[in-house]
């Protein structure tokens, strides 16, 4: 029998730098420094400090950790920003919110760069200011993250996908935005979807899929998950407790 070499994930982290250090060291009491790592994307956004955050993950991939991430919609509403000035987005539910609003997070993510104030502020005076301050480094990060990652067993998403269609005629919007379609389905998918991007009190295990979004971005700790397989564990300072259906 063929045992899977532990992958280890984690959701959404929303600027919570100590938090994704916690669970960054749980994974390394586990698994060792070399531990796979996959981050389900949202680096940013409502929490304190998603410079520090995203500058955390890529300095570890840049040291050589097998470490991967996927998009997040909160990625994917920055780099608009910085791209084209826009804050809106189709796929926000309460039209009248968009990405600088303190429920979505934007202004907290520029501020982590040195952008005060930049709900208050005329929109191209921020966006100018922005663009000069986010390293392009950081730009080309979130810009080149994939939308999923197929491990066999398990299909890694941020948000997850549109249940019976092929991962080929999955659409962005979808892999980065999908709830109810998704998350109200109860079949069994080809793969174990673990995902994030919708929050709820801890992470859990659906049966078909495991929401990893514990809720960071309302400053709940960050508790990373660990597949062997299809077998799965959440971890915290006490080692690994199943996570079952």
């Amino acid at each position: 029998m063929i045992v899977s070499a532990p992958l280890y994930v984690i959701g959404d982290t929303h600027g919570q730098i100590a938090f994704l250090e916690q669970a960054l060291q749980w994974i390394a009491a586990d698994g060792g420094d070399a531990a796979r790592i996959v981050f389900l994307g949202d680096f940013e956004d409502r929490g304190p400090d998603s410079r520090g955050v995203i500058e955390r993950v890529m300095t570890g991939m840049a040291a050589g950790r097998p470490w991967r991430a996927v998009k997040g919609n909160h990625d994917r509403m920055f780099m608009r920003f910085l791209a084209e000035g826009t804050v809106k987005d189709d796929r926000i539910r309460d039209k009248s919110l968009d990405w600088m609003h303190p429920r979505l997070g934007g202004a907290a993510t520029l501020e982590s760069y040195g952008v005060e104030d930049a709900a208050n502020r005329p929109r191209l005076e921020v966006l100018a200011e922005a663009r000069a301050r986010v390293p392009p480094a950081h730009r080309a990060f979130l810009e080149g993250l994939p939308t999923f990652i197929d491990e066999g067993d398990l299909l890694l998403v941020h948000a997850g996908i549109l249940p019976g269609a092929p991962l080929s005629k999955q659409t962005e919007d979808d892999l980065l935005w999908i709830r109810d379609a998704f998350l109200n389905d109860p079949r069994d998918h080809p793969w174990l979807v673990v995902h994030g991007h919708t929050a709820i009190e801890m992470p859990f295990h659906y049966g078909n899929r495991v929401n990893l979004d514990g809720g960071a971005g309302y400053g709940r700790p960050i508790y990373p998950a660990v597949f062997e397989g299809r077998n799965a564990w959440l971890l915290d300072e006490a080692g690994r407790l199943p996570l079952v259906p």
